[in-house]
């Protein structure tokens, strides 16, 4: 379970004095009581699941990109480069990412199993690779190559 290799983690980082190791699976860790919290009021009292960490791991990932896009415009490198570690300590608990190719063939894929044929099906599309891929694609690149090929 994540949440196990998150703590074990933490545990090593916080032994082996990783500063940006500590602060970041404390980062996470903080992302996911949030979740948890809020899954509670819907009545799911265990904690959210692996795949709902996934998506947290991801979009921790794409606001890092984002940080590091905004500070390399404004000049702040060091900024950028702490950013950019704490990516890699968030890549560290995710399944490998598709490429291009590997995510073009997932949509094939998908779209053929579900049978979308058009912008109407895009929900039913986007929820199947969401159930097959979690984690392991950037949904919002998907959605775009998704919504290109059912409108074609």
């Amino acid at each position: 379970m994540i949440r196990d290799q998150l703590s074990d983690a933490l545990k090593t980082s916080m032994k082996e004095k990783k500063q940006v190791a500590v602060s970041t699976l404390r980062l996470i860790q903080a992302a996911i009581k949030d979740r948890d919290i809020a899954a509670r009021s819907k009545g799911v009292d265990d904690g959210i699941s692996d795949e709902e960490i996934l998506q947290v791991l991801q979009t921790m990932v794409r606001q890092r990109h984002d940080s590091i896009e905004m500070y390399t415009k404004g000049n702040r490198d060091e900024l950028a480069e702490r950013e950019a570690q704490e990516i890699e300590v968030i890549q560290g608990f995710m399944p490998r990412q598709l490429d291009d190719a590997e995510m073009e063939a997932a949509i094939d894929q998908v779209v053929d199993a579900t049978g979308a044929a058009s912008i109407k099906d895009m929900g039913k599309a986007m929820g199947a690779l969401r159930e097959r891929y979690a984690g392991q694609m950037d949904f919002g690149k998907a959605g775009a190559v998704l919504k290109a090929r059912l409108a074609g």
